[in-house]
């Protein structure tokens, strides 16, 4: 029974393991692309617009034509709508875990997280690596997201490569 529970872990801790070599996006909490968008700030989230991520749950490309810059952050989004919506409660729409992989976070890494490897679960929003790393939160959606919450708490002011 053991080998069961640790099984998927062990998996996922090789998988993300051999993704260490690649380089980080961000130092602390918030997952970057590198380079600076033109609000002067580097883009978040993939470009993807969190606000109809969330309230319609589909993953639609953000415009720089509708930017928003939170905590050194920028967000695009698909709408004028959205961005106002974004800026009157801008903590319902961020990505958990500062937009790393939340199983990543789970055990205690900071990975890319990509909005194509996504759920939405509570209204919040969960990245993920890859399809693989994806379907071992599956597994265990609650554990999961229960361990990345506790373990941000330790990492998120850690850069990604002292992991």
């Amino acid at each position: 029974m053991m080998k069961k529970i640790l099984a998927p872990t062990l998996v996922a801790v090789s998988l993300l393991g051999s993704m260490a070599a690649i380089p980080a996006f961000a130092a602390d909490e918030h997952n970057v692309a590198s380079g600076l968008t033109a609000a002067g700030a580097p883009l978040g989230l993939h470009g993807v617009d969190p606000v109809a991520f969330i309230d319609i749950n589909n993953r639609v490309e953000g415009r720089a034509k509708f930017t928003a810059v939170h905590e050194g952050v920028a967000y695009y989004f698909a709408s004028n709508e959205n961005l106002a919506t974004f800026k009157a409660n801008p903590a319902k729409y961020l990505p958990e875990n500062g937009g790393f992989c939340t199983y990543g976070v789970s055990v205690g890494k900071k990975f890319d997280g990509d909005p194509q490897f996504a759920a939405v679960e509570d209204g919040k929003l969960y990245v993920f690596l890859s399809e693989e790393i994806y379907k071992l939160f599956q597994k265990d959606r609650a554990g999961t997201i229960a361990k990345a919450s506790r373990n941000w708490k330790d990492i998120k002011h850690t850069a990604a490569k002292d992991l």
